[in-house]
């Protein structure tokens, strides 16, 4: 077999698992996937391989693989250049840490995800999946509006890559908005919501296009439609909206299975057999992430209700409210700390920068200092601009200290940096390289400029009222010019081959008159 065979033998298993997730068939999914990832050595195969592992994983339930499995998947989408891939990591890391009660690291992914799937630019099917899962998460997060927002995302381009709507109805999502209003007291609204999902589902039949539903989404409508049994509502049975066969479907789905355990104590209460759907209860184990940790006792209180013990029923229903009060708290103190996170990192960072500033920034003229300066000619030739440096030495600036002080002699540094900044051109850079020495950078100049900009600086200078400030000792300023000439790891040379000729050009100055 030649590396093309290979290659496409591996496209064709990619396919092949993602159908089979689909259709909850993740364990077979999963062994397809461990023999492409002992084969591959390509990168994007391999990427995709442990995107699609992970997501198994958790459709199996796998929490004590998350971890790994994680880790393993952002290192290989890592370097690659492929936002689905970084979108979709995210959305499933955000499900897994949520399975594993990190809601401060899920929604952290979930924020990554929503960006790198907003950045994809040319979405297609495996960008859908990307925003399908990404919904998801935010579902079982309670972040309903958003999970909605999602799944239509998905939904659209699903259409646009021909994969049916039925396959993105996710009926879950709006399950668990409903059993989440339950859970908070509003029954009713549960209620509406439910009977919204059965109107879709009657829908998908009407049209014959049932058979295109996932095996998930059908569990998903089976205990949509169990749940408003145990509220009192008439259901069909005996037809294809028959709760009991909707349940059957979900393959090897973790949270279908849930779904099945509490949707045969839904049947069970609305059958008259609420002692029965008690003592289910008390044997099923179910994940708290699937319907939320307050529904086996929101279940309980209503089982218990109507086999007529109300003061159980009354216990029952205030934990149920208690642990779904518990869930929004830990959401509220996520969102908290994260707001907190945030102020606080915007406050380092400004900090930062004002430290960085004030170590780029001579602090008695306010021009930038001699680091800054050699960073600024570092990235203008890097840019692959001419750069002509002059260096700016003070006459007379001793006898100012000898005569007047160190104060007056600031003084005069100040308005020295003022005048030069205040004739140079549009673009043209100035710092303070130490002492009474300046230096100016001129991009895209050649000497004939700089010789312009040494008149202009010369005759600002000798205008200016020194007798006013420091009398009797006369300032004024010579100034020599070089051009830079290298790059890369020559440019170091070059700035100092550069400035030993400005500074020999600024002597010869000192020797000629200035103006005046």
């Amino acid at each position: 077999m030649g590396w093309l065979d290979r290659v496409e033998d591996q496209v064709d298993a990619l396919t092949r698992s993602r159908a089979l997730q689909e259709a909850s068939r993740s364990a077979e999914a999963y062994t397809v996937l461990e023999h492409v990832l002992r084969t591959t050595t390509d990168p994007r195969t391999r990427a995709d391989a442990m995107v699609q592992r992970l997501s198994a994983l958790i459709n199996l339930g796998r929490t004590a693989e998350f971890t790994r499995a994680i880790e393993e998947a952002s290192a290989a989408v890592r370097d690659l250049a492929e936002p689905y891939l970084h979108g979709h990591v995210n959305a499933l890391a955000a499900l897994a840490a949520h399975h594993q009660g990190a809601l401060d690291r899920c929604v952290t992914h979930l924020v990554k995800a929503a960006r790198a799937l907003g950045a994809v630019e040319d979405p297609d099917r495996d960008t859908a999946w990307g925003w399908h899962d990404l919904a998801m998460a935010y579902s079982y997060l309670s972040f309903h509006g958003y999970a909605l927002g999602a799944i239509e995302r998905a939904r659209q381009l699903g259409m646009a890559a021909g994969i049916p709507e039925e396959t993105f109805a996710a009926p879950g999502i709006r399950l668990r908005n409903a059993v989440a209003l339950d859970h908070n007291g509003d029954s009713d609204g549960c209620l509406r919501v439910l009977r919204d999902v059965a109107g879709d589902l009657a829908r998908f039949l009407r049209g014959g296009r049932a058979g295109q539903l996932r095996p998930s989404s059908l569990a998903a409508y089976g205990y949509a439609a169990a749940r408003r049994a145990a509220l009192g509502d008439e259901i069909e049975h005996g037809s294809d909206a028959d709760p009991t066969r909707l349940l059957a479907h979900g393959g090897d789905s973790a949270r279908a299975r849930d779904m099945r355990e509490l949707g045969h104590v839904c049947l069970a209460v609305a059958a008259g057999r609420p002692i029965e759907a008690v003592a289910r209860l008390d044997t099923i184990r179910v994940s708290s992430e699937t319907l939320g940790a307050a529904e086996p006792a929101r279940l309980r209180s209503i089982a218990l209700s109507r086999a007529g013990d109300h003061a159980l029923a009354h216990r029952a229903d205030r934990l149920a409210f208690r642990l779904a009060a518990q869930r929004n708290d830990r959401l509220r103190d996520v969102y908290i700390d994260g707001i907190a996170a945030r102020i606080d990192h915007e406050e380092m960072r400004r900090e930062a920068a004002r430290y960085e500033g004030e170590a780029l920034t001579d602090p008695l003229t306010g021009l930038p200092n001699r680091r800054r300066l050699e960073r600024y000619i570092a990235s203008v030739v890097a840019r692959g601009e001419q750069v002509v440096i002059g260096v700016c030495d003070l006459d007379g600036f001793k006898a100012v200290n000898t005569r007047h002080g160190h104060h007056s002699g600031d003084l005069v540094l100040q308005r020295i940096a003022g005048v030069i900044n205040r004739v140079m051109r549009r673009g043209d850079f100035v710092a303070r390289y130490g002492g009474d020495e300046f230096v100016v950078v001129l991009p895209g100049a050649g000497m004939s400029e700089a010789a312009e900009v040494a008149r202009r600086v010369g005759a600002a200078v000798a205008s200016e009222d020194w007798e006013a400030l420091v009398p009797g000792t006369p300032v004024g300023v010579s100034i020599g010019f070089a051009e830079v000439s290298g790059t890369g790891p020559q440019l170091r040379d070059a700035l100092s081959t550069a400035f030993e000729i400005a500074d020999r050009e600024m002597l010869r100055a000192k020797t000629r008159p200035h103006a005046s």
